[in-house]
């Protein structure tokens, strides 16, 4: 019974890489649990006033003990989550215990597939597996997927190293061989791994679902599978994070717009705080969505190169649109302008912030991106302040 491999922030035990819940814990259905009522099948395999999660279906029988055998179909609580998570919630505790998963039926020969802690990332590689029998070899990324993972230092050689060993890997299978994805490969130095564990590095595809054909082809990958795309699809399915993360900030920014708007010759009016406050909350919202919303959608199409940019031009055609459409915008040249360099500004900053969640831009890029555009966007921000406050005025 191996109970080093804990998942972060959660007050569990493992079972060769199985998270066990306290039953007299809130049990968190995002991960473990069956909820009240329900019959668990895996009751046999449950300690006393532990649960297993969901996703376990039964154990394989090794040279070093029981190991979980792991569903790949999706269950209707996994989709619900998967969504919730989409949006930001439950973001950051939603992981699986790290440590060693089997799929199918496998045996010493069947290939060792390396992934992240992070379950969106691990449900998304089990779901393509349905086909194979293979292990599953969980890093502890501290719930984060691959490709962040591997640039944060997480889905690293050390960690790679560390879990081989921890988990007796070389008991579970007679070939020295891993299958580490692509986007990992910035994290991980194959040469290091085969000096200090023994075992080959053969870095896979890009996307899960190009597993089954890569094995199939030899283990070797054709350009498809090397090639990071970046479709509509791929785009807008990152908007509602992206929104949920300035969701907090945006009603903070709406609070200090209303009080804004309401200073004046009379020092603060009520009345001129509800009036000029809605057109100014007219121009935050414009912004938040041309900046987190618009550019994404329309990436490869709004010229320019770096997101800070394109977020300016975006924002500038969707705050033109707004200035029309408010009539508090034409009240004066002061006021409009005001709005316009705010909603602007607002939209520059969220798409830069998209950077990070885009194959379009290196880290050191959007390093140069920052230090350049953060000085002209605080500049923007201070000058529509204060002609906002002169407006009034």
């Amino acid at each position: 019974m191996n109970t080093k491999e804990n998942t972060p922030g959660k007050k569990t035990m493992s079972t060769s890489g199985v998270t066990l819940m306290p039953a007299m814990e809130k049990v968190d259905i995002n991960c473990c649990g069956t909820g009240p009522g329900h019959t668990n099948p895996l009751s046999a395999y449950e300690k006393p006033g532990y649960s297993l999660c969901s996703y376990v279906d039964d154990f394989i029988t090794t040279d070093i003990g029981p190991l979980p055998r792991i569903k790949t179909g999706l269950n209707m609580m996994d989709r619900i989550s998967i969504f919730l998570v989409r949006c930001g919630i439950n973001r950051y505790s939603y992981t699986v215990a790290p440590g060693l998963y089997g799929v199918g039926n496998p045996d010493k020969r069947s290939e060792v597939l390396v992934t992240a802690n992070f379950k969106l990332t691990f449900d998304h590689l089990r779901k393509e597996l349905g086909t194979l029998d293979a292990w599953i070899l969980v890093l502890d990324t501290k719930g984060i997927n691959v490709w962040c993972a591997a640039g944060k230092g997480t889905f690293s050689t050390g960690e790679l190293v560390d879990r081989i060993q921890r988990t007796d890997l070389e008991k579970i299978v007679d070939h020295k061989r891993i299958i580490v994805p692509q986007l990992g490969a910035t994290g991980v130095c194959a040469r290091a791994v085969k000096k200090k564990s023994g075992f080959r590095v053969v870095y896979g595809p890009v996307r899960a679902e190009d597993i089954p054909k890569f094995l199939e082809n030899n283990k070797k990958a054709d350009p498809s599978m090397r090639n990071v795309t970046f479709t509509f699809l791929e785009r807008i399915v990152l908007t509602p994070v992206e929104l949920q993360i300035v969701l907090k900030p945006a009603l903070i920014a709406a609070l200090v717009l209303f009080v804004l708007s309401g200073m004046g010759p009379g020092f603060f009016s009520f009345t001129e705080a509800w009036s000029r406050g809605l057109s100014a909350f007219a121009a935050l919202l414009t912004g938040m969505v041309s900046g987190a919303v618009i550019t994404p959608v329309l990436l490869p199409y709004i010229p320019g190169r770096e997101f800070a940019l394109k977020g300016f031009i975006a924002g500038a055609l969707a705050s033109l649109v707004m200035i029309g459409m408010v009539p508090m915008a034409t009240a004066s040249p002061s006021t409009g302008i005001a709005l316009f360099l705010f909603s602007v500004t607002i939209s520059s900053f969220l798409a830069m912030n998209f950077t990070g969640t885009t194959p379009f831009t290196s880290p050191s890029g959007v390093e140069k991106e920052m230090k350049r555009y953060i000085p002209i966007q605080l500049v923007t921000l201070v000058l529509s302040t204060g002609l906002w406050l002169y407006s009034a005025f």
